[in-house]
């Protein structure tokens, strides 16, 4: 997962850093995920990896590999007691092709 794939026309990067500068953004990409997702020109290929939790799709893409558990977090949370673990769990089990993770 280096820089060897990184595709910076991607999206998917503009996407996750809005979420994580934009409150009301999280707020509404937590309230109709496909809404906030209509709003990015992603490739169809990296809205059906999106909404799959399919963050091995999104590397093999050209995700910058420090913005996977960024979204990963963004979409299952950090949670006080828990941190980042069950986001950290879910993009591992994904990375390691064990299918969809939602």
């Amino acid at each position: 997962m280096g820089l060897e794939k990184f595709n910076p026309s991607l999206a998917t990067h503009d996407l996750i850093q809005d979420l994580k500068w934009t409150p009301a953004l999280r707020d509404a990409f937590a309230a109709s995920e496909a809404s906030v997702l209509d709003r990015y020109a992603l490739r169809p290929d990296e809205r059906r990896a999106i909404e799959a939790r399919d963050f091995r799709a999104l590397y093999d893409m050209g995700l910058h590999p420090y913005l996977g558990g960024q979204l990963a977090r963004l979409i299952f949370g950090n949670e006080a007691g828990k941190g980042a673990t069950v986001a950290v769990n879910k993009l591992v089990e994904s990375l390691q092709g064990k299918g969809a993770v939602g």
